[in-house]
């Protein structure tokens, strides 16, 4: 999996997806040279490792224009799947992840409820 290399992170906000719990990070120092602007992490309750991540990072021009780029990473590798200035807004970017987390797993019937 190729996961963000995190070193420090600040907790913004987490949520409660059925099974899982969603965390998304800000302030993200990391140690894999990617200025990451925010990590929405996913963990499933009985395994504590993340099995998904999606974050969002300078677009180098890889896809579409944007200043952000959206990268989804999994167990079997990740990819920018999408670029947008939008994505640098915390609001937009934790109500657009948690769309596109619960249609990754399957979730569409599941409320994010927020956990304080």
């Amino acid at each position: 999996m190729s996961a963000p290399v995190i070193k420090t992170a600040i907790p913004k906000r987490r949520y409660q997806l059925g099974e899982f719990l969603v965390t998304v990070l800000g302030e993200v120092e990391s140690g894999d040279g990617v200025d990451y602007r925010y990590i929405m992490a996913v963990v499933q309750e009985a395994n504590p490792k993340p099995n998904l991540f999606l974050s969002i990072e300078p677009n180098s021009g890889e896809i579409g224009e944007g200043r952000w780029a959206l990268r989804v990473s999994m167990p079997d590798g990740s990819q920018v799947i999408g670029a947008s200035d939008k994505w640098g807004d915390l609001d937009t970017f934790t109500r657009e992840g948690l769309s596109m987390v619960q249609k990754i797993l399957a979730l569409e019937d599941e409320m994010a409820y927020q956990l304080a």
